[in-house]
């Protein structure tokens, strides 16, 4: 988290309505949930990352009010006197509770022990992995404590390999038996085959900024990828969830390649890899995110073969003599898996800004995961005209120029445990 700073709260908005149909998207390999699947999985009442019981309302999709001082209650009531009090959707902040969407944070912090000291008394627990170099910020995780047992921890320095000083976390976690929900204990009693203990892998990175440095952005990708993969072997073939900020767009050969499982080097620009290009124009950056989807990607349509140096090839892909990346994790990102409204998506279902600033607004967070799990919804973002009404992140009221993702996940099984 940037600044230090809480991240901008997402709005909730309703699923699209006529009128604010996305464009389809046949290019990208992405997974596609069938509404009869998605349905056995609310029907069995699987284990979800989240919560045992359905009918609960989490919290998450709630704000309180800011407590303020009684120096700015004062300050408050004068203002309401002269009819210029803020309504309260300007005073709200994230309210944590025992049923929050997000058992499991990933955030970029330069303030652990302050977020560390929150946390905490919402009953998280949580791991931080600094940044090597001299820059003072890196990555953090937070698990819910009674839901989760933390089982192995690894991180990634990419400077050991050439990548620059930026970071990634991995850690297994187990879901705990005591909060296995009623419909599972209710079979246990009755003899029935339940779910094995449900374990996964959690990553978190942060890539590199630099536009130009497309190699080093993919070697990093690279890297966290097979080391995600080799845990999610070493521990039974446990399913992956993966965030952080890849500092890449959703038209991105980066994208591609988390998407697609593979990609030819040669067929992309170096300093295009992330299509990440700051614009003095707030405008052009809006519609450079929402370009058409047909536009994108070009060199499928157009396959020109771009000069890469040895160097840049070994960076990218571990070896001169490799121009292919590919990974074995089967991929799915979470947004484009719940249906959502053209105000707050783009033409690939990624919200339509994760990062807003002076010189940029655009989508470069975001949360992949594997077949294993399935999203049952998602916590919305901004729509862009509300977005802009803040004038840019950060801000006095807003320490981070980036606004929270959130996903409820489900294990969704292949019909051999219920």
């Amino acid at each position: 988290m940037r600044g230090g700073g809480h991240r901008l709260p997402p709005s909730v908005h309703h699923p699209v309505t006529a009128g604010c149909k996305r464009k389809p998207f046949a290019a990208r390999n992405q997974c596609h949930y069938h509404v009869k699947r998605r349905k056995l999985v609310i029907k069995e009442e699987i284990e979800t990352l989240i919560s045992s019981r359905v009918d609960e309302l989490p919290y998450s999709n709630r704000f309180r009010p800011v407590q303020h001082s009684r120096r700015h209650e004062k300050k408050r009531e004068k203002l309401k006197r002269g009819k210029q009090l803020a309504t309260e959707e300007d005073h709200r902040e994230w309210a944590f509770s025992t049923s929050d969407l997000s058992r499991c944070k990933d955030k970029e912090v330069d303030h652990f022990n302050g977020l560390n000291n929150h946390l905490k008394e919402g009953g998280f627990k949580g791991v931080y992995k600094a940044r090597t170099g001299e820059a003072y910020d890196g990555c953090a995780m937070f698990w819910k404590d009674d839901l989760f047992t933390l089982l192995h921890e690894e991180n990634i320095e990419f400077q050991n390999f050439g990548l620059r000083h930026n970071i990634a976390q991995l850690c297994v976690l187990k879901m705990n038996q005591n909060h296995l929900n009623s419909d599972v204990a209710t079979k246990a009693s009755r003899g029935k085959k339940i779910p094995p203990t449900r374990s996964l892998v959690v990553g978190n990175i942060h890539v590199l900024f630099n536009p130009k440095r497309g190699d080093i952005k993919l070697g990093q990708m690279r890297l966290f990828l097979e080391k995600a993969h080799k845990l999610s072997q070493d521990w039974g073939n446990i399913p992956v969830v993966l965030a952080g900020d890849l500092n890449s767009m959703p038209q991105s050969a980066l994208y591609q390649f988390l998407a697609s499982s593979e990609l030819d080097v040669q067929l992309h620009d170096r300093r295009k890899i992330s299509r990440h290009v700051e614009y003095q124009s707030q405008h052009r950056a809006y519609i450079y995110q929402n370009e058409d989807v047909s536009s994108s990607w070009a060199s499928r349509s157009r396959p020109l073969v771009h000069e890469w140096s040895n160097e840049e090839l070994r960076l990218a892909t571990g070896s001169d003599r490799v121009t292919r990346l590919q990974h074995h994790l089967k991929l799915c990102s979470a947004y484009p898996g719940i249906p959502g409204s053209c105000r707050t998506r783009d033409n690939y279902g990624e919200p339509l800004a994760t990062s807003y600033h002076s010189e940029f607004m655009g989508t470069v967070d975001y949360i992949w995961h594997t077949e294993e799990l399935v999203p049952v919804r998602v916590l919305e973002t901004l729509p862009d005209d509300i977005l802009r009404k803040t004038g840019g992140l950060p801000s006095k009221k807003w320490g981070s120029d980036h606004l929270a993702l959130v996903c409820e996940l489900a294990f969704a099984d292949d019909g051999s445990s219920s």
